[in-house]
């Protein structure tokens, strides 16, 4: 999937968005709008995981799009509130690989969660206030989370990862 960062979804190491000092308000902002964007995509994303699946497996599905679905309305409102218009869904998105199977579909929720714990652990890096870090620092948790089921569904070995959210 193609978002913030690189053509995988993946937020980079750095934010392509601003040049602003780490732990400035305009640095907070940019990395809230590299999350929103990765947000975006693991919505958009899940539908697509959904239809993979049958029927009798979707249930962690829509539970991990609802997930994706508040908290993007969330971090939506918060940018709105410190007055920074934030960024958009776009209409679609480039799946990293094609969906020819049960796995490939738990795959790609993996790379879906991959994508948002990386965001969210961008956003600890820039976060200058304490409500910024504890939101990361809870959501990069539940993305991690999130992601280990469907690594292990998928048949992926390690279903863990050392450090969540940064290059191996």
């Amino acid at each position: 999937m193609t978002g913030p960062g690189d053509s995988t979804g993946t937020p980079a190491t750095t934010s392509p968005t601003t040049s602003a000092e780490a732990g400035s308000a305009r640095a907070e902002d940019a990395a809230l709008q590299d999350a929103l964007a990765a947000e975006h995509a693991a919505v958009w994303g899940y539908g697509t995981v959904g239809a993979a699946l049958t029927p009798g497996t979707r249930g962690e599905v829509v539970a991990a799009q609802e997930a994706h679905r508040d908290l993007r309305d969330r971090v939506g409102a918060l940018l709105l509130d410190r007055g920074a218009e934030p960024v958009a869904a776009r209409p679609a998105y480039a799946l990293p690989f094609p969906l020819l199977s049960e796995v490939d579909a738990c795959r790609l929720a993996a790379v879906l969660e991959e994508g948002t714990t990386a965001a969210w652990v961008w956003v600890l890096d820039q976060a200058a206030q304490r409500t910024t870090r504890e939101l990361a620092v809870v959501e990069a948790s539940a993305a991690e989370v999130r992601a280990v089921t469907w690594r292990a569904r998928a048949g992926l070995s390690p279903v863990t990862a050392a450090t969540p959210g940064l290059p191996a």
